[in-house]
């Protein structure tokens, strides 16, 4: 078996509550997984070996649970292919699938294993949790026949899916979703005919359920907010730096760059780290009812003040550049301090900064985006970003950057978003979140509080136009 070369991280989100619940507060954990990997291969292997390979997975996880629950955590979320890896074809997972009945026929796998056919990854997943006395979320396959009736049904007469499970501390099982927003290269899976909103009750609230990709679509992430009501959400991903996004304000509220636990007021534990292989186990103590909360954050009006003021100078010394392949407009940051404004379509990105040291040999952009970005799936972004140059030759401009020596004494970012979904972002050198250092103020503007601590790779604003996708 391969070892991976990287690890898969997970994210709870605590959102906004409505309902009295027994609990003020809940205790959570995730856990990051450096997953080993199958063997590449084009043909199935023996559902033995699938099973076998599994194992070692779970035991890594088995581990996590039994520390996590010692610790007093009620529930744990564990990666998106964090049980079997990802170097699949569409035949070539099938050992690793199981048929997952839906959470209606009140099953305990851990005490009833073979109710709906072999179910040997459910039932230890179930038994982890019953014998911890934890709720424990966790990515497997999901596999469903299917024939010439359904005019969807595949040519192999079944339906894979990416598939999240959750089990309470009985071990029963309580939710299962199947992944409605597959990232490109997931075409082993299919996606159910219509999104799922996925809620289950727990006694510290209620909770939601979606994967990785799902979280920059309004289906199902806003809807199980904003029309289901969930007080959390529980968010398995293998994004390497995922887009951690809470959503909060009927807005959405982001951190950056690994697991974590994040809140409306911002992360309550976060862990990022692409260098070694080590699993690392994350807790927190959260609100079950956040929005009853002192500190829950009011409304942000994203376009505020970027449509209450005159465009800065710079909109004129512009040139395109490509993030990926979406065509941006950047403008230099020429000087130590200044006012710049970027516009590209309907969105103007408006900037105030001053360098702590402008460096000769890094190049700082402002950059302004308002269009599609993907390439199977198409979804409208309008995005404002500060961020550094991989080179002082301006073409290099948007390329991945992971390092910087410049600190910033101050930066405000801001702009004319049409939509109240918008997630700001700072990452220092390293690809590492900044919690603490910025604010998000209520007319918009992403602003450092006392200066950089680390040099700066970009401070941006992501808004999400669903109504355009």
């Amino acid at each position: 078996m391969l070892p991976s070369q990287a690890i898969l991280p997970t994210v709870v989100f605590a959102l906004t509550a409505l309902q009295a619940l027994a609990s003020d507060t809940f205790r959570a954990a995730v856990y990051e997984h450096a997953v080993i990997l199958p063997d590449p291969t084009q043909e199935p292997v023996s559902p033995s070996d699938a099973l076998a390979l599994m194992n070692k997975n779970m035991d890594v996880l088995e581990g996590a649970i039994k520390e996590a629950a010692r610790q007093g955590a009620h529930i744990i979320v564990t990666p998106e292919d964090g049980i079997y890896g990802w170097r699949f074809t569409r035949e070539s997972i099938y050992p690793y699938l199981e048929d997952i009945p839906d959470p209606v026929v009140n099953w305990i796998p851990c005490t009833d294993p073979s109710r709906f056919g072999p179910a040997p990854v459910q039932e230890r997943l179930s038994c982890m949790a019953r014998n911890n006395s934890i709720y424990v979320a966790a990515n497997i396959g999901d596999k469903k026949p299917c024939d010439s009736s359904d005019p969807s049904c595949p040519r192999d007469g079944r339906y894979q899916y990416n598939t999240d499970v959750v089990f309470d501390a009985q071990g029963k099982l309580v939710a299962r979703y199947h992944k409605y927003n597959l990232f490109r290269g997931e075409t082993q899976f299919n996606y159910p005919k219509v999104p799922e909103a996925v809620t289950f009750e727990t006694p510290f609230g209620k909770f939601g359920i979606f994967t990785c990709f799902d979280i920059l679509f309004y289906e199902p992430a806003v809807v199980l907010v904003s029309k289901m009501q969930v007080d959390t959400v529980l968010f398995p991903t293998a994004w390497m730096n995922p887009c951690c996004v809470g959503l909060a304000n009927r807005g959405l509220v982001v951190s950056s760059a690994g697991s974590g636990l994040f809140t409306p007021e911002g992360p309550a534990a976060y862990h990022y780290d692409s260098a070694t292989e080590e699993g690392h186990l994350l807790l927190a103590e959260l609100s079950a009812q956040p929005r009853l909360s002192p500190t829950y954050p009011p409304a942000i009006n994203w376009s505020l003040h970027a449509t209450s003021i005159k465009k800065f100078p710079g909109e004129n010394n512009t040139f395109l550049g490509a993030v990926r392949k979406d065509i941006f407009t950047f403008s230099e940051l020429r000087h130590k301090d200044g006012n710049y404004t970027v516009c590209q379509g309907d969105l103007c990105c408006h900037l105030v900064y001053q360098m702590s040291n402008k460096r000769r040999d890094e190049v700082y952009v402002l950059g302004a985006f308002d269009g599609l970005h993907g390439s199977l799936i198409k979804y409208h972004w309008q995005i404002c970003t500060l961020l550094k140059c991989p080179s002082t030759n301006l073409s290099t401009c948007g390329q991945p950057v992971e390092t910087a020596q410049t600190k910033f004494e101050m930066f405000s970012l801001s702009g004319t978003f049409g939509t109240s979904y918008v997630f700001p972002e700072v990452l220092y050198s390293g690809v590492q979140l900044a919690p603490g250092e910025f604010q998000v103020l209520r007319d918009g503007r992403l602003q450092s509080k006392h200066g950089t601590s680390e040099p700066l790779i970009t401070a941006t604003l992501f808004g999400r136009l669903y109504e355009k996708d």
